[in-house]
C-alpha cells in the first residue's frame, strides 16, 4: 500500500474528547481511528495532550497514572503514546506529547525572553496558541497529512477547558478540516438492565458548553448499541444516527477497528474530509494477526512479578501495559496463547518459590527502590536453579546480577546501589553522570533515555534471537534508568558462567547477560517491550515465548 501524498492539502484534524468518565478507552479509539485512515493510504499521526502540570509523565507513580512510555528521542510519556505506535506501527516523537505544565513552561520561557514584545501575557489567547502551535510543530515532525488528537481527562473538567478552546479556534478557522469525536460511557445498571444514555447527553451538552459539537459519538458500553439507544442519542445530541459508533467491550485491544469499521468509521471520516481512499486491501495483514491471536494451537502459562499492581483490593495492570501487549504479540506470532499471572514480589519474598512451581517461564519488568527486591531475586534463584525460561528487563537484569552474585559467586551481600548504599559488592551501581544530577534533586527527564545502540556477542542467544529478524551486529533499544552494572565485578562473574551478551559499542556499558547452559535466562537494561508491536513482534519476546512453550511440550 502507498502512502505517499499525492497533492499538496491542507492537513486534517481529528480530536478525540471523552464523556461521563475517565478509562474509557480515549486512547485506543484514536490510535483504531489512526490505524482505519492509515489503512486507507493516509499518512496519519497522532497526537496526546495531557490536562496535568507535570512537565512530562517521568515523575508520576505508575500505579496511579500508568506506564510511562519512552519515545525514540528519549521522551516520558502517557503510555497511550504506545498504543499510537502500537497500532501505527512508526514512532510517535516528543512532539506529538504536550501537558499543560510544558505548555505553561514554553510560555513563561518565551516572556523572559521578550518573545511576546513586552505585551501582557495571558492564559487566553496565548495558551490556546502555544497549544496550536505545538500542533503544527508536530504537522512539520511527521508529515501527516491527518493528525489524530487525543485530548485528556473528561469533558466537564476545568483541567481540559485551554486544549478544547485550542481546537474550537482551530475548527473556526478551517471548519472543514477538523473533526471532533466523542467517547462516551453508556452504562447499564444491574437493578435496570437498560442501556442509558442520560450521561452521554450531559457530557454532549458540556462540550457544547465549551463551543464544541461533535461529529461523531463513539458509544463504549458492555454490549452493542441497538438502534433505538442511537436514535435517542442521535436527536439530544445532535448527530447523524450513522455516526454513533458501537464500541462495546471487546476480547482483544486489537479487534477495535474491525469493529468500527462494522459501523463504517473510515468511510464517514473521508466523507466529511471530502478524501477519497487511495487504498482498501481489506486490512489483510491486520486481520491476519488478529486471527492467529484468537486461534493459538497452544497455551503456556507466564508470571509476571511486579509491585505495581495493587490498588486497595484491585489489581491494575496499566503499569506494565507495553510487557503485556509485547507478551500477547509474541503469543500471536507462535500461535500460543499466553496467559498471564500476577504474582507480588513481596508475597514471593514472604512465601518463596512455592508460588512459582505452575509457571512455564517468568518475567520480570522494571521496577524502582528496594521494595520487593528479595521477592524477585528469590525467583530468578527458582528460574535459574529449575532451568525455567527467565526474562529480565532492566530492573529485571539488575536482579539477576545481584542473584547470580549472591548465589553463585558467595557474595551473600551484594546489591544494588539503589536499595543499599553501603553494601560492600555494589555489582549495580549508580551510573557516573547520575550521582551529581541527584545531589541537586535534578529527576525530571533526566536519566538515562531513548534509543541507544547495543553490540551483540557472536553466538549468545540475544544475537540468535534478534538474527531471525535483522542481520545486523548492533541494534537500537529504548532506555531509560539511572543504575547500571558495575564493571568492577565483570570478570569475577564471568568467570563464574555469567555471559555478557550485550554492550555499548565500545565496551563500557553492559547491555545484556545471559546464562548459556540454560534454556532462556536473559536480562536486558533496556526496554524491547517499547519496540514490540502486534504487526512487528519484538524478537526477544517471541523468543522467549517460543521457548516456554518447546519445553511446555517435551
Amino acid at each position: 500500500m502507498s502512502t505517499k501524498k499525492t497533492k499538496k492539502q491542507p492537513t486534517k484534524y481529528i480530536f478525540v474528547v471523552g464523556g461521563v468518565m475517565s478509562g474509557v478507552g480515549k486512547g485506543i479509539t484514536t490510535a483504531s481511528i489512526g490505524e482505519i485512515l492509515q489503512n486507507q493510504g493516509f499518512l496519519v499521526s497522532a497526537i496526546k495532550m495531557d490536562p496535568y502540570i507535570n512537565v512530562d509523565a517521568g515523575t508520576m507513580n505508575p500505579i496511579e497514572h500508568g506506564e510511562v512510555f519512552v519515545t525514540d528521542d528519549g521522551d516520558e510519556t502517557d503510555q497511550d503514546i504506545g498504543n499510537y505506535e502500537r497500532f501505527l506501527n512508526q514512532n510517535i516523537y516528543k512532539e506529538n506529547y504536550m501537558t499543560t505544565g510544558r505548555v505553561y513552561r514554553s510560555v513563561i520561557e518565551k516572556e523572559r525572553n521578550l518573545e511576546y514584545q513586552g505585551k501582557c501575557v495571558q492564559v487566553v489567547p496565548h495558551i490556546p496558541q502555544e497549544i496550536r502551535g505545538r500542533i503544527e510543530k508536530a504537522v512539520e515532525k511527521t508529515g501527516a497529512e491527518i493528525m489524530i488528537i487525543e485530548i485528556g481527562g473528561t469533558v466537564g473538567e476545568y483541567e481540559n477547558l485551554l486544549f478544547l478552546e485550542a481546537a474550537r479556534v482551530m475548527k473556526l478557522y478551517s471548519p472543514k478540516d477538523v473533526l471532533f469525536v466523542m467517547v462516551s460511557y453508556l452504562p447499564i445498571p444491574n437493578k435496570i438492565g437498560e442501556m442509558k444514555t442520560k450521561p452521554t447527553q450531559h457530557a454532549v451538552r458540556n462540550l457544547q458548553a465549551a463551543g464544541i459539537q461533535p461529529d461523531f459519538l463513539v458509544a463504549r458500553s458492555e454490549l452493542p448499541i441497538d438502534m433505538a439507544r442511537k436514535e435517542k442519542i442521535a436527536i439530544n445530541c445532535n448527530v447523524a444516527v450513522e455516526d454513533v459508533i458501537a464500541a462495546p467491550d471487546a476480547d482483544s485491544i486489537y479487534d477495535i477497528p474491525l469493529n468500527f469499521e462494522k459501523d463504517h468509521l473510515g468511510e464517514r471520516i473521508l466523507k466529511k474530509f471530502n478524501l477519497r481512499s487511495r487504498a482498501n486491501d481489506g486490512n489483510v495483514a491486520w486481520r491476519k494477526m488478529v486471527s492467529d491471536l484468537k486461534n493459538p494451537k497452544d497455551t503456556i502459562e507466564i508470571g509476571i512479578v511486579g509491585k505495581y499492581f495493587a490498588s486497595g483490593d484491585f489489581c491494575l495492570t496499566d503499569s506494565y501495559i507495553s510487557v503485556i501487549e509485547a507478551v500477547r504479540h509474541a503469543g500471536g506470532k507462535n500461535q500460543t496463547k499466553v496467559n498471564l499471572h500476577w504474582l507480588s514480589a513481596e508475597e514471593v519474598g514472604e512465601q518463596g518459590s512455592k508460588m512459582l512451581k505452575k509457571f512455564d517461564g517468568l518475567i520480570i519488568p522494571q521496577g524502582w527502590g528496594g521494595r520487593g527486591s528479595e521477592g524477585k531475586i528469590e525467583a530468578i534463584r527458582y528460574c535459574r536453579e529449575k532451568k525455567i525460561p527467565y526474562f529480565g528487563l532492566c530492573y529485571g537484569m539488575q536482579m539477576a546480577v545481584i542473584e547470580f552474585s549472591r548465589n553463585v559467586l558467595g557474595w551473600k551481600d551484594a546489591n544494588s546501589e539503589e536499595v543499599d548504599q553501603k553494601t560492600k559488592h555494589p555489582v549495580i551501581h549508580i551510573m557516573p553522570d547520575q550521582q551529581e544530577l541527584i545531589a541537586k534533586n535534578g529527576y525530571g527527564g533526566t536519566i538515562r533515555l531513548g534509543s541507544w545502540p547495543c553490540s551483540l556477542k557472536p553466538g549468545s542467544h540475544l544475537a540468535k534471537a534478534y538474527g531471525k529478524v535483522t542481520t545486523e551486529k548492533i541494534i537500537k533499544e529504548r532506555h531509560r534508568h539511572r543504575y547500571e552494572f558495575n564493571n568492577e565485578y565483570r570478570e569475577a562473574l564471568e568467570n563464574k558462567g555469567l555471559v555478557i551478551s550485550g554492550t555499548s559499542p565500545d565496551g563500557k556499558i553492559v547491555e545484556a547477560i545471559e546464562i548459556t547452559n540454560h534454556p532462556f535466562f536473559v536480562g536486558v537494561q533496556f526496554h524491547p517491550e517499547y519496540l514490540s508491536r502486534p504487526l512487528a513482534p519484538h524478537p526477544l519476546f517471541v523468543e522467549f515465548v517460543k521457548v516456554c512453550r518447546d519445553l511446555k511440550k517435551k
